[in-house]
């Protein structure tokens, strides 16, 4: 029986054998002495407390890069993970990154040759997809490349401030911008379209997946896009992404800054 129930039971009885001018003890509910719970528990048999500190240990994992591929997040944390990105703490995660990758950049020495490079990542990087993943419970549902083709033809997406910020800072100090991104080849117009759009301009290279890329892992696509950067005599010296897939792997970055994103893991 719930905790609140019984109390109210219990005062009411109490009340009722007092109001009688000969009280009897016996009456009351046994035992006398009432426990008060230590925490309310949640229908999966986990208090509260319990069920917050799994969820954020999960999400430590993912950002960390522990876990084995993962297709969803855990039934148990979509509300968890909701309130994270709908909240403050999803903001002010994205705009620490932002403010050492700044740090870092103005840090750099950059050459004379115009070939010091910042690789960006888009999709949660600079652009952000929250509207279309609210939609889809999260991360709760398995990722439909055909749904999310449809939103991004919207060219809707809207810009990550903090993202944004680094973006220009970059640009200003000097450095060649190259886009790499796992959208294909032929969203190449609402891509450039939302990005101009959402403050973001004046890049020097926007890679997207051709037809010999489609069955890739992003890892490999990356790394490939990447080591032709370095064969072409760029020094890649950041890299900003949401997933490790855009920062592992061959022709890394002297520094890679990862953005959170606990929705989804491509590999």
């Amino acid at each position: 029986m719930n905790f609140f129930i019984i109390l109210f039971l219990f005062f009411s009885l109490f009340s009722i054998t007092f109001s009688h001018e000969t009280f009897n003890s016996h009456l009351l509910p046994r035992p006398l002495i009432i426990e008060f719970p230590q925490t309310i528990e949640t229908q999966f048999g986990k208090s509260i407390d319990e069920l917050q500190l799994e969820c954020s240990s999960w999400r430590f994992a993912v950002e960390s890069n522990n876990l084995s591929p993962w297709k969803t997040i855990p039934h148990e944390c979509a509300d968890y993970v909701k309130d994270y990105l709908m909240g403050r703490a999803y903001r002010f995660d994205l705009e620490r990154v932002s403010k050492e990758a700044i740090k870092y950049a103005k840090s750099v020495e950059l050459g004379e040759d115009a070939k010091d490079v910042w690789v960006f990542d888009i999709d949660e990087t600079l652009l952000s997809n929250l509207p279309y993943y609210a939609d889809h419970g999260f991360g709760l549902e398995v990722f439909d490349g055909v749904e999310f083709d449809k939103w991004v033809d919207k060219a809707m997406a809207s810009p990550i401030e903090s993202s944004l910020k680094l973006y220009e800072e970059v640009l200003k100090l000097g450095f060649k911008v190259f886009l790499l991104t796992g959208r294909s080849e032929h969203q190449r117009g609402v891509t450039v379209a939302n990005l101009i759009n959402s403050g973001f301009q004046d890049w020097d290279k926007l890679i997207l997946r051709a037809t010999e890329d489609h069955g890739k892992l992003a890892a490999t696509y990356k790394s490939e896009k990447r080591n032709e950067m370095v064969e072409e005599g760029y020094r890649i010296l950041g890299n900003s992404g949401d997933q490790w897939s855009d920062l592992l792997g061959s022709s890394v970055s002297i520094r890679s800054f990862k953005l959170p994103n606990p929705m989804y893991y491509i590999p």
